[in-house]
């Protein structure tokens, strides 16, 4: 359905006419000046002189009646103003009722409909014309008196409509970048979380691994001598201050990052021979082959292998223990840098049933995807494998 017939059945949405008290003002308004407009043409075409052909008391009653009904207006714009206009043909005090109707129809409905409604109200001159005898004015006077002002109404109504659907879609546009910027900071917040997951798990998880070995061993062992104890019991103690130190060094990264300052510094390519001797100091047996200049990757490709090495030392000691581990780096400058870490994996390993077992190597891929490279780790024939690729810029 389409056209004039169908708007008629549709209504505005529920609770819009009058429902506030700028709407009965303006309710108010628009009665007293559609009273005042037809007592103006009332007085205009002498529609009270004796001997009319609608006696001025009738025009009255039914230009009063007209006026009234425009308290549906918001509610029925388009039937309020079907009903109006049939009654301008007799009524004189009519007019002004049907001017603020379409008025209203201009501003909630298409102009199409408008403009069809204002062509019935200026057809409806010949009838009155035919009613009321006016020698000294012409048809063509009275065509006028009511195309200029119901165009006038439809024009006015027409840019309030323009303005009201302009500042509803400025609003909404408003509503949707306050949505998109809660959105981009709820994404930061998430992206920062990572940040501290990952980082916090590169610096203890490495730590407290070396911590569980020795304890593990500790209470494996109740025969071990007085010496055996106290060197574990050192290397747990050294393990445990040197996690809470670069515990501290994250959470300064953390803090100075977020005021823009410089941030402490991290371990790189040159701390990996330091890195791989503490493994073998805890009794891992872990051979490293560094085909690449310490001086030439950056200090974040630098940063990122480290941290990659450290995860697979990691895993290799939690997973595999007593595994010999094989540690290579290689590349060149203008291509990819790899890094490839491998073990055996014994024949009696079970899966991790710790719930944070592989976020390690999660947190590792973020961390090469950051750089532009990629990661791959899973079984082959060799054992257990670990490689990354980094570009590496000339």
């Amino acid at each position: 359905m389409s056209g004039l017939p169908f708007t008629l059945l549709v209504p505005e949405p529920p609770g819009s006419p009058g429902s506030t008290t700028r709407d009965r003002l303006a309710d108010a308004v628009a009665i007293g000046c559609a009273l005042a407009y037809g007592a103006l043409m009332m007085a205009i075409g002498d529609a009270t002189k004796p001997g009319a052909a609608v006696p001025w008391p009738v025009d009255a009653a039914i230009g009063v009646a007209c006026c009234l009904g425009l308290l549906a207006r918001r509610r029925w714009p388009v039937g309020v103003t079907a009903a109006v206009i049939p009654a301008t043909a007799v009524s004189v005090l009519s007019t002004g009722a049907a001017i603020v109707a379409l008025f209203t129809v201009a501003v909630h409905r298409r102009a199409r409909v408008a403009l069809l409604l204002a062509g019935a109200y200026v057809a409806a001159v010949p009838v009155y014309f035919l009613l009321h005898d006016r020698p000294e004015f012409p048809l063509w006077v009275d065509l006028v008196a009511r195309a200029g002002p119901s165009s006038a109404a439809i024009g006015w109504g027409l840019f309030v409509q323009g303005n009201r659907r302009l500042t509803r879609s400025l609003r909404e546009r408003a509503a949707r970048l306050e949505a998109e910027q809660h959105l981009r900071v709820d994404q930061a917040r998430l992206t920062e979380r990572a940040r501290i997951a990952r980082e916090m798990h590169d610096v203890l998880a490495h730590r407290m691994s070396l911590v569980s070995l020795h304890a593990g061993a500790l209470e494996v062992r109740t025969d071990a001598r007085p010496e055996e104890v106290a060197i574990a019991a050192g290397a747990i103690r050294t393990s445990v201050h040197d996690a809470l130190q670069e515990l501290r060094t994250v959470i300064g990264v953390l803090r100075e990052g977020a005021a823009g300052r410089p941030e402490p510094p991290q371990p790189g390519l040159a701390d990996l021979p330091e890195l791989v001797e503490c493994a073998r100091a805890t009794g891992m047996t872990v051979s490293y082959t560094c085909l690449v200049p310490v001086a030439g990757p950056s200090v974040v490709l630098g940063r990122t292998l480290y941290r990659v090495v450290q995860e697979g030392l990691t895993n290799a000691r939690k997973h595999a223990p007593g595994s010999a581990v094989a540690v290579l780096l290689d590349g060149a400058e203008g291509a990819d840098l790899r890094v490839r870490i491998t073990n055996p994996c014994p024949p009696d390993v079970r899966p991790p049933t710790d719930p944070s077992a592989g976020m390690g190597l999660v947190g590792v891929g973020e961390r090469v995807a950051l750089v532009g490279g990629r990661v791959e780790h899973g079984r082959d024939d060799a054992g257990f494998r670990v490689e990354a690729w980094l570009p590496w810029p000339a």
